[in-house]
């Protein structure tokens, strides 16, 4: 049996079960201008606080969503693994793709986040590689709504 195949064994395991809870992560001015630049979005919501203070109905900055979408590869480093064993092997990890992505309330300047993680399904994609599907969940501290809910696509790719 290939160290994909037995990771897939451990993986389905844990099918439909929360991975964990990660660290959080304050979400700065800094980070958001950062941003801002990369992308070329400089919407006022997200870099001028003092107009965002007048006109935004939040009354601060907010991340960009696409910020707090890219946030999640760096909020999930602090999960740790289901079980070690099945990540025995790997080479690399690949970001597939997303099936959905959500952004049911802003981040704002400032407030921190983290990340929670669910194993939604896992599959041999070749000899050594299995996709892993995850509902990651972006929570901001003190509000009710996530700031994000994606359906990640990982591949796992085993020596």
């Amino acid at each position: 049996m290939s160290k994909a195949e037995e990771a897939l064994a451990i993986f389905q395991k844990h099918l439909g079960t929360e991975e964990g809870v990660g660290q959080w992560h304050t979400v700065t001015q800094e980070q958001i201008n950062l941003f801002a630049d990369a992308t070329g979005d400089h919407q006022f919501i997200h870099v001028d606080p003092e107009k965002a203070a007048k006109l935004s109905p939040y009354k601060v900055t907010i991340a960009h969503g696409f910020l707090t979408l890219s946030l999640i590869v760096h909020l999930g480093r602090s999960i740790p693994p289901v079980d070690p064993k099945a990540y025995e092997g790997v080479v690399m990890g690949i970001n597939y793709g997303l099936d959905r992505v959500r952004f049911p309330a802003p981040v704002k300047v400032n407030s921190r986040i983290r990340a929670r993680r669910e194993l939604l399904g896992a599959e041999l994609k070749g000899p050594g590689t299995i996709q892993l599907k995850q509902r990651v969940t972006v929570e901001i501290e003190g509000e009710e709504k996530p700031g994000c809910v994606a359906e990640t696509l990982t591949r796992l790719v085993y020596a």
